[in-house]
């Protein structure tokens, strides 16, 4: 069936441009002479790994669910970064990751040895105190009262005993330039440590396969720390491989007027792209304009009881109709890896697109999918 047939709601992944940035993050790889890791975070649809996993040295881990996961689906590297480990999780990812970066000099301290140990390679994150984001004010490490990483006057007198290699990771959706900006007040700050380290981590907020992004720039950074300390560099953009490569298809179940024209999706913010509250931002929408710039401008809303359940205003240049479908675009991230079924609201089935836009079901949710979740 092709993309017009799906039944709504439900994302649908472009195959096409999954692997178009897939061949662009592997071109930074060879010329940068980095590795490039998936930031399962942001994307971790297991059943396209194999076809990542042509391009990219391995992924990275937010936790123990994430690194079962990565260590189960995705060949290569494992790297698993949390503010803090339990006890219990730390058994388990011992056995199946290969870097494990800390958040603090007492984690690192706690679990460190352990880790040696067992032939796990350990790091500590850094924070460079450099905001460099100006929209993004929820998602910037480097905030006053940040949770992540140790600063310059917290750094161990003995930080070169306890680790092998640091991290850090400031951007959000951000360019080669600010990467240029955090690499400077990381040199400044850090510069002696990485001299003796055996490897850096740039972490992740690189978007790379964006259009306009200066991918030139980004090589020619990590070529100059390279040379300058020696140091093997990873890389972990979690946007950057599924940028563009997903919609979320919905129908227009109602049209409601209360001083504008409201439509009633079976898409929900709240419940299916929940970024769109969160940061807050506007998806862009096929065909979809902004508020006023076509001829008819509606605002479109979901089927949950919450009143701030909203998407955005958009306009179209002919009528929408009951029974229409609409197509959210870049919904491969952040989408359906953070998705829930508040208000018992269904999740969105999951497709995938070939290259003749032939979409084939991947996993269809019910009841049992809501249920189960309770109790």
């Amino acid at each position: 069936m092709k993309l017009e047939q799906v039944p709504t709601p439900a994302y649908v992944i472009d195959l096409a441009k999954l692997e178009a940035n897939c061949r662009i993050l592997q071109y930074v790889q060879e010329e940068a002479g980095c590795k490039v890791l998936l930031a399962q975070k942001a994307y971790s649809l297991y059943k396209t790994y194999p076809l990542i996993s042509q391009y990219l040295s391995g992924t990275t881990a937010s936790g123990l669910y994430e690194a079962k996961l990565a260590r189960e689906e995705f060949p290569g590297e494992v790297h698993v970064f949390a503010p803090a480990f339990k006890d219990e999780d730390m058994e388990e990812l011992l056995g199946i990751t290969d870097h494990i970066v800390f958040n603090s000099e007492r984690q690192l301290r706690k679990h460190g040895s352990r880790c040696r140990e067992a032939g796990v390679s350990v790091g500590l994150r850094l924070n460079p105190q450099c905001s460099t984001q100006g929209d993004h004010a929820l998602y910037d490490p480097c905030a006053p009262g940040s949770r992540f990483g140790v600063t310059i006057d917290k750094i161990p007198s003995d930080l070169l005993d306890l680790v092998d290699g640091l991290h850090f990771h400031t951007l959000c959706e951000q360019g080669a330039d600010d990467l240029q900006t955090t690499l400077k007040a990381v040199e400044e700050q850090f510069g002696p440590y990485l001299h003796e380290v055996k490897w850096l981590n740039m972490g992740g907020g690189h978007h790379i396969t964006r259009e306009g992004y200066d991918v030139d720039l980004l090589i020619s950074e990590i070529k100059r720390i390279r040379k300058t300390y020696n140091l093997e560099i990873y890389i972990e953009p979690g946007e950057a491989i599924a940028l563009n490569a997903g919609y979320l298809a919905t129908e227009v179940l109602d049209i409601v007027e209360n001083g504008m024209e409201i439509l009633v999706l079976d898409a929900s913010a709240t419940c299916h792209m929940p970024d769109v509250l969160e940061m807050p931002y506007r998806p862009p929408l096929r065909n979809g304009f902004e508020s006023q710039e076509k001829a008819h401008t509606y605002r479109l809303s979901s089927n949950t009881c919450l009143t701030g359940d909203v998407i955005g205003d958009y306009s179209f240049e002919n009528p929408v109709q009951i029974g229409d479908r609409l197509y959210f675009q870049d919904m491969a991230i952040y989408s359906f890896v953070k998705n829930n079924t508040f208000n018992g609201i269904g999740l969105p089935s999951l497709y995938l697109m070939d290259e003749q836009g032939d979409c084939s079901l991947l996993k269809a949710f019910g009841y049992q999918d809501f249920k189960g979740r309770l109790s």
